[in-house]
């Protein structure tokens, strides 16, 4: 039970990781490397997904939503351990990780372990091409630009292509330039945001908590806007929409986690464990609570729209205000995370020669992505994520005592 158990000292690790260690192989600090890893997971997952679970799911969908993030907090530990423990440097002297490495370099002389160390990364790089790297991301962008501030949709895909094209071309240290100075900033934002509307409905937390904890294992049944929904249902949108919100088990954080200077990979897995925390059970969790008890999610609308609505009511056109920004700057900083993390799996798969075309490529991607449909760019990504987290999920199991043996050695050192 690390996420219990150890949360206290990964969170006490993360306040002293803005300054790298010294003597040490990686790319950027330890803090640059889980902003990097959060500019990819706070996205629109905390704002759309959480409104979409609500919506189809219920109330109970967050009951599951929160179980998947809190196993989900383990599971970012193992990957990201992992990650550290199995990188190596590139051709261009930077550091190269995540699941097809300790994929290949862990499970040694195992008859499947390069099929499937290629397999995550073919899967990495179409995720990030078609699934949660651009499709969403800019859909929202563009959505909300337009109704917002009047932003026509091919504007904003030139716009937002030019912005991805300049930080991304600058590699792992300028993504994690810009994900230092915006998650943190948006973050707190958002949370502030989410505070004061509770703060303002405060009488009605406990009959909401009561309701979620209540519905979870019970028929959710239909009211206003809400057409009802069975518990096989919340189960599935809570745990999906939970996954493509803090993406633990996908094996993309960890790719950002071997980027970072640090010694010991179970003090980077203990640090890369709060990107979940933060993602799920305060950022998604917070979302849902203010959508339930401002009773928005029994209305018609759905998405962000459904979100703006529940600011509003309470923090009137400011609300409007915190939601459209906080999701244009979640879902650009996503864009970029995604970025770097099918950067890494191209080069895993053709060499340091396929990234530029790789970047080209999704350049072009991000600008196409605002003239999909919502319905269509959820399936596509819900599909393309299950196929990259199959082969992470696998070797994760096979690589438990990998894992356990690091935690020991590690724990072990602290108390001697």
């Amino acid at each position: 039970m690390v996420q219990v158990f150890r949360l206290p000292l990964a969170l006490r690790y993360v306040l002293n990781s803005r300054k790298a260690e010294t003597g040490v192989q990686g790319d950027v600090s330890s803090f640059g490397a889980l902003t990097t890893a959060l500019s990819s997971t706070i996205g629109t997952g905390n704002i759309v997904g959480v409104a979409t679970a609500i919506k189809t799911g219920g109330p109970d969908a967050l009951f599951w939503m929160l179980l998947a993030g809190f196993f989900g907090m383990a599971t970012m530990y193992s990957e990201s351990l992992l990650a550290v423990k199995y990188r190596v440097m590139d051709a261009n002297g930077q550091m190269s990780g995540g699941p097809m490495y300790y994929i290949k370099n862990g499970l040694g002389q195992r008859k499947y372990s390069r099929a499937l160390a290629a397999a995550f990364a073919f899967f990495g790089m179409n995720v990030a091409l078609f699934g949660i790297g651009t499709f969403p991301q800019v859909n929202a962008i563009v959505d909300s630009a337009r109704i917002a501030f009047n932003i026509p949709e091919t504007l904003s895909a030139f716009v937002i292509s030019l912005l991805v094209a300049f930080v991304t071309l600058g590699g792992i240290r300028r993504i994690a330039a810009v994900a230092q100075l915006l998650v943190p900033f948006m973050a707190i934002s958002y949370v502030l945001g989410c505070l004061i509307i509770l703060g303002l409905n405060l009488e009605k937390i406990p009959d909401i908590l009561a309701l979620i904890i209540n519905s979870a294992f019970t028929e959710t049944a239909a009211r206003g806007g809400f057409l009802g929904a069975g518990v096989m249902l919340a189960v599935r949108m809570g745990i999906a929409r939970g996954i493509f919100s803090n993406e633990a088990g996908l094996g993309s954080a960890p790719i950002a986690a071997a980027a970072a200077k640090v010694k010991e990979p179970t003090k980077q897995g203990l640090i890369s464990m709060t990107g979940t925390f933060f993602d799920t059970i305060i950022i998604c969790f917070m979302t849902g609570i203010v959508l339930i008890v401002t009773d928005s999610w029994t209305g018609d609308l759905a998405g962000a729209y459904m979100t703006s609505y529940a600011f509003s009511t309470v923090l009137a056109e400011v609300g409007n205000y915190i939601v459209t920004v906080g999701l244009i700057l979640f879902a650009f900083t996503t864009i970029l995370g995604w970025n770097y993390y099918g950067e890494r799996c191209v080069e895993y798969l053709f060499g340091i020669k396929g990234i530029l075309p790789y970047k080209i490529i999704y350049i072009l991607i991000v600008a196409s992505g605002a003239f999909l449909t919502i319905d269509v760019i959820w399936v596509l990504a819900d599909i393309v994520n299950g196929l990259m987290a199959i082969p992470n999920l696998i070797a994760l199991l096979a690589l438990r005592k990998v894992v356990k043996a690091e935690t020991r050695k590690y724990f072990d050192k602290l108390k001697a």
